[in-house]
């Protein structure tokens, strides 16, 4: 009797499994692997406004063009990419090749030096103003972004602050990693560079770049499933 049972079991079963495969609702679509550029991008086509007003470019800008976006577990913005190259005195980066350079940045290495523009992709955030105050948007020292320029993404850590009014700033190796012209007296580009950092990451320590790869790819496939 319990064979016989078993049996009709067993051809219930074969019977029911296709019909209800074929009705069940499909999984959400997710990015297995680290999102591309067009993915990313794809997200940040709107705009919810976080900054009061808009930042300009350069010092010489004619205008605040520059707005900070909020997303789901990050904020964005659009903007250009100026060379920053404080820091670690190099061969790259010293008062001979930049004359705005400083031998500091706003956060340090964890042995307590300046961390090295020519080699650590970092990004630099405006200073905490009445337009913007980073750290109300849980970013800090540290934090992981992702940065897009011409098809490619570079992940980078928040590494020096800059001017109160101005926005778009990365280091010389975030620059040449991307492809674009590194050099602190001539290099940078006027445009097309979007720079999403993740709310309430930390890279750590701030120097290790595979760690900042390997924190934000994830992070970033959180963002493009998120949003």
């Amino acid at each position: 009797m319990r064979k016989l049972i078993l049996l009709a079991t067993l051809a219930l079963t074969a019977a029911v499994t296709p019909s209800a495969l074929a009705s069940a609702s499909p999984a959400p679509a997710t990015v297995a692997a680290a999102p591309t550029a067009a993915q990313l991008l794809a997200k940040t086509t709107g705009c919810k406004q976080i900054s009061n007003g808009k930042y300009k470019t350069d010092e010489d800008a004619s205008g605040k063009t520059v707005a900070v976006c909020d997303a789901n577990g990050a904020v964005f913005w659009k903007a250009d990419m100026d060379i920053d190259c404080d820091g670690q005195r190099t061969s790259q980066c010293n008062e001979n090749t930049d004359c705005c350079y400083q031998d500091d940045t706003a956060f340090h290495q964890s042995d307590g030096k300046p961390l090295n523009a020519a080699k650590l992709p970092y990004i630099v955030v405006p200073s905490s103003s009445s337009i913007w105050k980073y750290s109300s948007s849980g970013l800090k020292g540290g934090g992981s972004c992702a940065v897009i320029y011409n098809g490619k993404v570079e992940y980078a850590v928040i590494g020096d602050t800059g001017p109160t009014q101005i926005i778009g700033e990365a280091s010389y190796a975030t620059a040449k990693d991307l492809g674009i012209n590194p050099d602190p007296s001539n290099g940078g580009t006027d445009s097309g560079v979007t720079y999403i950092c993740f709310k309430n990451s930390t890279v750590s320590p701030i120097e290790n770049h595979s760690n900042a790869v390997s924190k934000g790819q994830s992070l970033a496939t959180t963002f493009v499933n998120n949003n």
